[in-house]
Order: C-alpha cells, then sequence, then structure tokens
C-alpha cells in the first residue's frame, strides 16, 4: 500500500479498487449525477419549509447561508483531520488511500471526483436526521445550504481538476487546491474556500 503522503501523483490514468465489477462501478460517479441531485435536494427542502412548514424567507435566507458556511468548516475538518490522518496502521492506510488517496495518486481521474452516489446519499440522510433532531423545523432552511455547500465545493473541485486555469476569481481556488495537491499536501486543505485554511493557519507557504 502505497503511503498517502508520498504518493506521486499521475498526470493520467486510473486504478481499480475493487475486484468485484459492481462495487467497482459504484465507485465511480459522474460529477452531474451529485450537483443535480443535491441541487433537487435544496430546493425541495426550502419548498418545504417556506410553503408547509410556514418558514419566512429571511429565516430561510440567513439558514442557509449559516448551513452553507458550516458545510465549508465540515469539509476543511474531514479534508485534515480524516482524510490525511496519520497513517501508523495498515488499516488506516488502506483506509486513507480508498477513500482519499487515490484521488491524490490520480487526481485527474474524473470519475473520482466525487463521493459515490450510495455513500453520499446515507450521509444526506443522516445529516438530515442529525440536525432534524437539534434544529427542528429550522433544518427546511438550514440544510438547503448545508447541502450547496457540498454542491459548491464539487463544482469547485471537479473545476480545478478537469479543467485549465480559469481566467476569475475562481483561479484563487484553482491554484489553492493545485498547491494542496502537487506541492504541500500538509497544507492548503480547503477546497470550496481557503477561509479556515486563513483561520486555522495551514494556509500553503510561500
Amino acid at each position: 500500500m502505497l503511503d498517502h503522503k508520498s504518493i506521486k501523483p499521475e498526470m493520467k490514468g486510473t486504478t481499480v479498487l475493487s475486484k468485484s465489477p459492481f462495487i467497482e462501478r459504484i465507485t465511480r460517479t459522474h460529477i452531474a449525477i451529485p450537483l443535480v441531485m443535491f441541487s433537487i435536494f435544496s430546493i425541495g427542502l426550502v419548498y418545504y419549509g417556506s410553503a408547509k412548514i410556514g418558514l419566512n424567507i429571511p429565516a430561510v435566507m440567513v439558514l442557509f447561508i449559516v448551513g452553507f458556511l458550516l458545510f465549508t468548516l465540515a469539509e476543511y475538518i474531514m479534508h485534515r483531520f480524516l482524510f490525511h490522518m496519520s497513517e501508523d496502521t495498515e488499516a488506516k492506510k488502506k483506509f486513507v488511500y480508498t477513500v482519499h488517496g487515490v484521488h491524490h495518486h490520480y487526481p485527474k481521474d474524473k470519475d473520482r471526483l466525487a463521493m459515490p452516489i450510495p455513500a453520499s446519499v446515507t450521509l444526506a440522510f443522516l445529516f438530515y436526521l442529525f440536525f432534524k433532531v437539534i434544529m427542528g423545523d429550522l433544518v427546511y432552511g438550514f440544510l438547503p445550504g448545508f447541502y450547496m455547500g457540498y454542491a459548491s465545493y464539487l463544482w469547485v473541485h471537479y473545476m480545478v481538476h478537469a479543467f485549465q486555469p480559469p481566467k476569475n476569481f475562481f483561479k484563487i481556488l484553482w491554484v489553492h487546491h493545485g498547491i494542496h495537491h502537487y506541492k504541500q499536501p500538509e497544507r492548503a486543505f480547503g477546497v470550496s474556500s481557503p477561509l479556515w485554511d486563513v483561520i486555522f493557519r495551514t494556509m500553503p507557504t510561500k
């Protein structure tokens, strides 16, 4: 098993993660599927919260922004402390390589730039249950922001790995994530935003 921290990125190619054709297939995700799916989830939740529960528009907007920002924090924490955890056992090495190291090894593999659909749907449902218990009906304003935070992350992540550097403000994110992959994997953990890298002092060194 490759040491995640010493993986040399391949500019082309892919690899097989499972001998089972079915499992191998579900490890691959076309980026359009989760983008459309989580957008629909978000629209449906906002509609239900406004039309059925009675949440007013200003409340939904505030909750949406809070949910979006909280996702960027969750993204940073998972990327830094779960996907880049210390690989001091073989089990940890295998886990990290399977869920994230393979992406560092083959960063141009477009089929592995998003979480497998079964996993993302399961997590989306679990997050709904968790926040519903904590927030009650306010979840219908908050969770759409959280879900769209994930959709935004997916789009930025895909853009960085699939396209040439854009000539707009997205270039900042393109360069930021590129540094994480090719120069300083121990820094620049934010993908959709460098905000938490600034706050937690993990911005790339000059």
